[in-house]
This record gives C-alpha cells, sequence and structure tokens, in this order.
C-alpha cells in the first residue's frame, strides 16, 4: 500500500529535478534558473543554478505584496525581561528595511560578512534578515560565547561589521555580552570595520570611540533598503560547528535551495498552514533557531514564536504551556531534553492541565534521541502526537520524520520514522557495503543531497569532503548509527562514537540508555563507555531523579543495573550506574558524553565553549573520582 508519504519520497529520489521544481513554485524568483540540479562538479552539487532571488523578500515582503501585511509575524515573548511585542508582517518589513538601511549606510553590501552575536530579542531576527536584504552573508555566533571561540569564528568569516547587544538575561543573571566582544576583537586578527550595539536597560555598555554605533542611533538616521537579488547558489549563511581539530566548520547555507526546501518543510513535515502559529524553542543561535525560529515559518507565511526563556524556571514547570496557550500555537518543536526537565519538576502534569491548549495538534523534538520514556510521558499528558524527527547543523532540515503533512504514519517509540522526501538513506557497514534491515551501521546519506543541505564549508572545500565525503565514497557521512527496521523505520541509536566495544560486543550506549529512561523514578539518563584493562570498555550510567522520587538514590541505581542485565543480558557488562543531581550540557540541550568519557578515562579535555555550566564538569570528576574511575590525566 502506496500514500502519499512513500509516493512523494519515491519521486524525490527518481525525479529529483521535476520533484523539487515542483516545490520551487513556492518562492519568489527575480530571475527562473538555468538548471535545478547542476552536477557537473561532484561531490560540490548547486540546486537552481542560474536562479536569481532575495530570501528577504521571500520571507516578509512578498506576504505584505499579498494583501496578509497585517498578519503577525513574529512574536516575542519574554519572561526574563517581562516583555511580549508582536510585530506584523508590515511592520517587520519596515523594522528590517530600516536596519538594512543603517548596515548599508556603513558600508555592507553583497557578499559581505556581518557576524551577528545577540541574544533572543526581536533585533536578532531583524539583523539576519537585514543582511538577507542586502545580499550580505551572515554569522549568528551564540549568544555569551566565550572570547576566544568568538575570536576564531571572527577569524575564519572576517565580516566587515559586528552586530550585537550590551547584555543577555538568564533566569537568575544578566550576561555582559560586549566585554566578551571587545575580548575577541582584540584576540582576533581579522578587525571588524565597526560594531553596532544594542543597549538593553539591565546593563548598558560603554562603546569604542570610532569603532561602536549605538544600534538605535544608527537605526534613527537611517533610509530603508530595497531588496538586493542574489544567485540562487550565492550564501545566505555561515553557521560553525565545533571540529574535531578545535577549528570551527563553518556550514555554508546557499540562498535558493534553503528557501525551496524550508519553505516545503512546513508545509509537508510539519503540517503547518499560513497563518498558523509555529514556536520553535531554541536560539537563533543554533541550526534550529535558524531554520525554524526565523527562516522556514517566515518564508511559508506562518506566526513564528521567538522566547526568551526556559522551560522550567520562567517561572515554573509550567512556562511551555503558558507560552502555547496566550499565543494559540498550533506546532511546537523543541529538545527533548527541555521536555525531561519539565517532566522531572512536574511528573503528573499538573501545570499542563491548567492552560487550554485546544489549538495544539503536534510536538517535535529533536536534537538529541527522543529516549521513549519521555516521548510516552508527553503523550500521555498532551494527548497529541508527539514526533521524534533527526537532522544536523549541516543538514540544515529533517533527514527522518514522520510527516504530518503529507499522512501521518504510527507512532514507533525510539525511532525518528521515516527518511523525508529528497534524502536518500542507507545503512553501511566499516567496508561500505549496505547492511540488511535490523542491523546497526552508520547512518549515510547517498549524493547529492537535495537543496537546503550544505553545498561545502566557508573556504574549504578539502575539509568538507575529508569530513564528511572520503570514509564512505559517494556518501554524506552523518556520524551518527543506527539502523532501519523492516518496515522502513529509522532508529538512530547514538553517535558513531557512542558505539562502545565490550569485550568484543558492539553496544548502543543509547540502547542502554533507553532501558534506563524507563525506571519511573528517572528523569534522564547518559551512559559513556570507559576504558577497562579486560574487557576494552565498559559502561557506566548516569541517572538523575525525578523531584520528590519515591526510592531512595541507591535502590534506584541497583533496580536501573538489574533492568539493563534483564533487558540488554551480561554482555552488556553494566554494573555501574551512580545517581547524580545534574549533568554537564551544552546551552541548547545536549549532553557532553564525550567531555564526561574524557574525564573518566584520565584524558585531558578542552572546556567545551558552549557548556551551560563548567562547574558541573567539577562535580562528574568527582563523582567518578569516588567510583574509581576519573584517573589523572597521564
Amino acid at each position: 500500500m502506496n500514500g502519499r508519504y512513500a509516493e512523494a519520497h519515491r519521486r524525490s529520489l527518481e525525479d529529483p529535478e521535476g520533484f523539487w521544481a515542483e516545490a520551487a513554485a513556492a518562492i519568489d524568483w527575480e530571475r527562473r534558473w538555468d538548471t535545478v540540479l547542476d552536477a557537473g562538479n561532484p561531490p560540490f552539487y548547486l540546486w537552481f543554478r542560474g536562479g536569481w532571488l532575495n530570501t528577504c523578500w521571500n520571507a516578509l515582503d512578498r506576504h505584505v505584496a499579498g494583501g496578509r501585511g497585517g498578519q503577525a509575524a513574529l512574536i516575542y515573548d519574554s519572561p526574563v525581561a517581562g516583555e511580549v511585542t508582536t510585530f506584523s508582517y508590515a511592520e517587520l518589513r519596515d523594522r528590517v528595511a530600516l536596519l538594512a538601511g543603517a548596515l548599508k549606510s556603513l558600508g555592507v553590501a553583497k557578499g559581505d560578512r556581518v557576524l551577528i552575536y545577540m541574544p533572543m530579542v526581536p533585533e536578532a531576527v531583524m539583523a539576519m534578515l537585514a543582511c538577507a536584504r542586502l545580499g550580505a552573508i551572515h554569522s549568528v555566533v551564540f549568544g555569551g560565547f566565550a572570547a576566544p571561540e568568538l575570536a576564531t569564528r571572527i577569524d575564519d568569516a572576517r565580516p566587515k561589521l559586528i552586530l550585537s547587544a550590551s547584555c543577555g538575561i538568564e533566569v537568575q543573571r544578566v550576561i555582559p555580552y560586549k566585554p566578551l566582544l571587545d575580548r575577541a576583537i582584540e584576540l582576533a586578527s581579522a578587525k571588524p570595520a565597526a560594531c553596532v550595539i544594542l543597549q538593553r536597560p539591565m546593563a548598558p555598555a560603554s562603546l569604542v570611540a570610532g569603532r561602536d554605533h549605538d544600534w538605535q542611533a544608527l537605526v534613527a538616521a537611517a533610509r530603508p533598503a530595497d531588496c538586493v537579488p542574489v544567485e540562487a547558489t550565492d550564501p545566505l549563511y555561515i553557521l560553525y560547528t565545533s571540529g574535531t581539530t578545535g577549528i570551527p566548520k563553518g556550514i555554508v547555507r546557499h540562498n535558493g535551495g534553503h528557501a525551496v526546501a524550508l519553505c516545503w518543510s512546513m508545509a509537508n513535515i510539519y503540517g503547518m498552514k499560513p497563518g498558523e502559529v509555529f514556536w520553535t524553542a531554541s536560539d537563533v543561535g543554533w541550526v534550529v533557531g535558524h531554520s525554524y525560529i526565523v527562516y522556514a515559518p517566515l518564508l511559508y507565511g506562518c506566526t513564528s514564536v521567538l522566547y526568551e526563556g526556559k522551560p522550567v524556571g520562567t517561572p515554573d514547570a509550567g512556562a511551555f504551556w503558558r507560552v502555547i496557550a496566550q499565543h494559540g500555537v498550533s506546532v511546537m518543536f523543541t529538545a527533548p531534553t527541555a521536555f525531561r526537565a519539565i517532566k522531572r519538576e512536574d511528573p503528573d502534569g499538573t501545570l499542563i492541565r491548567r492552560h487550554d491548549l485546544s489549538k495544539f495538534r503536534a510536538l517535535f523534538l529533536a536534537g538529541e534521541r527522543a529516549d521513549p520514556p519521555t516521548v510516552e510521558w508527553a503523550e500521555r499528558q498532551l494527548g497529541v502526537p508527539v514526533i521524534d524527527h533527526w537532522w544536523q547543523t549541516e543538514t540544515g532540515w529533517p533527514i527522518t520524520a514522520n510527516c504530518l503533512g503529507l499522512e501521518t504514519m504510527p507512532v514507533k517509540h525510539g525511532s525518528s520514522t521515516k527518511p523525508v522526501p529528497g534524502w536518500d538513506l542507507r545503512v553501511l557497514g566499516t567496508d561500505g557495503h549496505e547492511l540488511k534491515r535490523g542491523e546497526i551501521g552508520a547512518l549515510c546519506l547517498k549524493l547529492p543531497l537535495p537543496p537546503g543541505a550544505l553545498p561545502t564549508l566557508w573556504h574549504a572545500d578539502d575539509r568538507f569532503v575529508s569530513s564528511y565525503l572520503a570514509e564512505y565514497p559517494g556518501y554524506y557521512q552523518t556520524a551518527d548509527a543506527g539502523y532501519v527496521d523492516e518496515d522502513g523505520y529509522v532508529f538512530v541509536m547514538t553517535r558513531t562514537d557512542d558505539i562502545i566495544n565490550v569485550a568484543g560486543h558492539r553496544l548502543s550506549t543509547g540502547g542502554i540508555e533507553e532501558v534506563l529512561a524507563a525506571h519511573p523514578d528517572v528523569a534522564e539518563c547518559a551512559v559513556i563507555g570507559v576504558a577497562d584493562s579486560l574487557k576494552g570498555q565498559v559502561p557506566v550510567g548516569f541517572l538523575v531523579l525525578k523531584a520528590g522520587a519515591a526510592q531512595l538514590p541507591a535502590q534506584v541505581a541497583e533496580e536501573a543495573v538489574r533492568l539493563v542485565r534483564e533487558r540488554i543480558g551480561p554482555v552488556a557488562s553494566f554494573r555501574t550506574a551512580i545517581v547524580v543531581p545534574r549533568l554537564p550540557k551544552t546551552r541548547s540541550g545536549k549532553i557532553l558524553r564525550g567531555t564526561m568519557r574524557r574525564i573518566a578515562d584520565g584524558e585531558e579535555y578542552k572546556m567545551p565553549a558552549t557548556i551551560d555550566d563548567p562547574a558541573i564538569l567539577g562535580e562528574i570528576a568527582d563523582t567518578l573520582k569516588g567510583a574509581g574511575y576519573a584517573k589523572p590525566p597521564a
């Protein structure tokens, strides 16, 4: 039986040019493309070669011109700042045009790079769109990033201009950005010609004479700028992701394929309709924020929510439900870690039932593996489909998903459902051959990748090939491991470097985590493989308990070990489960398993630039020492 999903996926692989040409009809083009897919220089494939467009026009002006200027485009909701502001499409276009004019007055033109280092405020969205309006290439760096890390990005992108703010706001603290920015510029060899600083009243910043400009004053003196057409294959942005060498990789995104793929995804993956409210609870500094706070909702004509807050603590674990109810959110997208935090604080879902969620119809999770117990909890509490979907900074939009806009497929807990149309996913063994259904291997994507995926790295074609394409020629290596079951459902189990070898048996840490997360007193968990002189590696589990857990920590740890032995077997050699108050994470919510493993094995490690709270690593080290691990580095 072939449904709409199967037919769309089949056609996208058999006739990619016809499939994506049809999708491109939803976008306004200044000039139609000459070639849908230029495959003349593999592995550097180009989509919509010869076409001209402007991404900002398609995200804002097009909707105003179509008579929908009065519709809400962006809702800024900041419990930390105590502010809620709505911008219509016409208002947002006018604000963006003025900001673009201000940047133009400082010499920013098509092809120039502009670095954006800002908190979750409307001006961050406006900055991205203003760059797109001028044909400039923006590079957003997560606000509050450490100065040395910011400096490396400045040196790689060599921006003409930096847009920043005086501070960011966390739940209980204000983070001054300007000293970090000043230090980064001091460290960088590439000096920007100017900086534009948005002054926030919580912590105004001092400006450097001759270099720094006050945001409000500059915009007040500006004239609106028109959209500048660019080629479909011109970069829209550079987004840096960590590299194994310590030098970040600049992911490039082209204007044309990006606009087509993201617009298509809103209807077909998320099941949205123009005018509906879409909320991605993430940060504009991450790819999720680029794709699904800023560009995709606006390209498709939805209302996007920009939330400057947390899932818990602003003010409580009911924050998400308040936002959904207040703004009439139809579909939400966030990370599983957010829901684990909510479940930990409000395990019975008491706060959910205080809000009217009648307009809410689907929850999407991504960013890390969604463990079945968390998905099941959310399903019970919300009564809507809870969809785990999988993608990466490099891909720019989902690789696998339950495509609600095509057809709603049965959910299999632990699976991110099936490959999205456009993606040809294969499971490969170490020898490069495709594995049978049910066998765990490297999840790879057959080239060419669809529109919206990275075409290369910024000024680093050789590194693009060596990082992603060399190990499996003809394929993009995702660095994730998993399998495809008999029904074609994809199970992303772990990063390939999180496959551990226990006495010759290859085991997925994700599979062990799935068992641990099923314990009724466990809110979240992480498993790492640590060195063992006899077995090569053995798994060690870290457990964070729910608020008001029924059992003592030692009892939970003992039961967790027994659960793994019962469900996976003695082959796992799982003997150590440690209860900890919290896990080390990045600001986007990813657990720092690699860093924890290096601590356990006594290896040198670098403090991750995106860590949420550096003090947690000291706590983890002390805990590991108490358990007989964390040897001093050699």
